[in-house]
This record gives C-alpha cells, structure tokens and sequence, in this order.
C-alpha cells in the first residue's frame, strides 16, 4: 500500500492505491473529517446511500454521507464530482469494514499499553496521539469502549495514515467483545453462559475446539449473511446454537457475545438479541437453569 509521504503529495493518488487493494477510500477536509452533504443530500433528503443503516436511494455523484461513500470505483474517485472535492481534501480516510477490517484506535499511552497487556498483536500504525491496531475481521462500531480506546470498522471511517507494521491478525474474541453492552438486571441471567446450562457431568463430548469454533464460526456465518427476515435468522440461529451446547456446558458469554454481535451488525438491537436469546432459552426449557 502507498505510504504516509505520498498522502501530502497527491490524495487521489493514495485513494486510487487504497481501492487498488480492496480498500474504500474517501476524502476528508480540513479538521479531519468528511465533506458534508451537497444540498441535494443535505438533512438526508436524499434517503442515504445503500449501505447506510437506515437505506435509501441515494445516487448522488459526491462524497455525501461520509463513510458510505466510501468506494473502489475508479471511476468515481476520478470523477469531476469527486476532483473537486480532491482540490480542497486535507487528508484520506477509508472504510474498514467495507475492507473487512477491524481498526482498534488506542488515543493514548495507557491505551496502548493495555491493549499490549490484552490483546493480540497485529499490524500497527502510529497515529499522532497513540497507535491504530488492525484486525481482519470487520464488527460493529464503537467509541469509548473503555478508556482511550475506540473501535472502527462497519460504520466509521478511519484516516489513513500509512501501511502500518507487523502481520495482521485475526480479529480476536477480546475486540468483539468490548462492544457488548450489560443487559438489564431482569434479563441478566439469560446470558450468563459461564457457568454451565445443564447439569451433565464428566467431560463434555463438544468441548474440543475443532468442534465448538466450527459450530460458533458457521452461526456468525449465518446471520452475516442472512438478506432478509433478518429477526427470524437470528432467532433460529440462537436456537440452533443453544440445542446443541445449551445443556452441556459448552457456551461462555464469550461464545454469546460473538453470535450478539454478529446479529448487532445486521441491525438487530441490543434488546432483540437479548430477546431472542431469552426465547430461545424458553423454547428448549433452558430458561429455569
């Protein structure tokens, strides 16, 4: 990919190498952040653009509504719509998850040094305040996860500020779930799966990692690419999942917080998946363990 020199030299220049390689790039101006919307897109007149969380419409040939329009289209980063914008840009931005990337933004030393201390280590970029860490693997979007640190990828955009170092690493389960939220003290119960759901002894026949990570890997798989009834997938994936591990011990809330935030990233609320997973629990007769 281009390096950080070339940013100050020529922004369409870089934009073209990021979708080269399968990145979505758009420009920022000044203050580091998106072009606002033409008149025609201004307050959402438009409807959006497809890819927005609330669809829409939206054909418009700038670079409305700042990370959907996002692209690797050369065609349009080269167009007269986009080159005007270009002229004035100050810096690049791309989309991570449009790039099935994970950017974890650390803003500060201690940031940084927890997620030495937590996370897996992967390809680093410094940024001016601190380091952005890639992941492959894209999730839901999420600012102060804890302190300092912020996570960006399916509906954020993040600046480009080099290739970075180091190999890149699988998203890891510890990202994913710094964006589950608590659930409310009457439906807490529900999801913790850290304890055992049954009450069988002895060691537990699913308990091997082949096995249950294939298992967890196919229902994220599921709801990803779940097109419509998106509630219904979810439910029956849930269920799926939970008749098969939901007596043996098997589940953990990290194994949950990956099917939640699978469904979350399809739109589901945080309310519905708790939902889902409550009725799921009452239809196998889980719910009183």
């Amino acid at each position: 990919m281009t390096q950080p020199t070339d940013i100050r030299r020529d922004h369409r220049a870089t934009a073209l190498a990021l979708a080269a390689s399968g990145v979505p790039p758009l420009p920022l101006r000044a203050g580091k952040v998106p072009f606002g919307n033409c008149p025609d897109c201004a307050k959402n007149a438009c409807g959006g653009r497809p890819n927005m969380k609330t669809p829409g419409p939206c054909t418009c040939p700038y670079p409305c509504h700042g990370w959907a329009a996002a692209t690797t289209d050369p065609n349009v980063i080269n167009s007269p719509a986009w080159t005007r914008a270009w002229k004035a840009a100050a810096g690049v931005a791309y989309h991570p998850g449009g790039a099935g990337l994970t950017v974890v933004d650390l803003d500060n030393a201690g940031a940084i040094a927890w997620a030495r201390a937590s996370l897996p280590a992967t390809r680093t970029v410094p940024t001016p305040r601190g380091e952005h860490w890639l992941y492959r693997g894209p999730m839901q979007s999420a600012n102060a996860v804890r302190p300092g640190v912020d996570i960006k990828s399916l509906m954020q955009y993040a600046r480009w500020l080099g290739s970075g170092t180091g190999a890149m690493a699988v998203l890891p389960a510890a990202v994913r779930a710094l964006t589950v939220k608590e659930p409310s003290t009457d439906r807490r119960a529900s999801q913790t799966l850290s304890a055992p759901l049954g009450s069988r002894r002895g060691e537990c026949p699913h308990r091997t990692p082949t096995y249950l990570d294939r298992g967890i890997d196919m229902a994220e798989q599921r709801i990803t690419e779940a097109r419509e009834e998106v509630h219904a997938t979810v439910y029956r994936t849930f269920l799926a999942v939970l008749s098969t591990h939901g007596r043996c011990g098997c589940l953990t809330e990290t194994h949950a917080a990956r099917l939640f935030i699978a469904a979350q990233a399809k739109g589901e609320s945080p309310r519905h998946c708790t939902d889902a997973w409550t009725n799921a629990l009452t239809t196998l007769g889980l719910s009183h363990v």
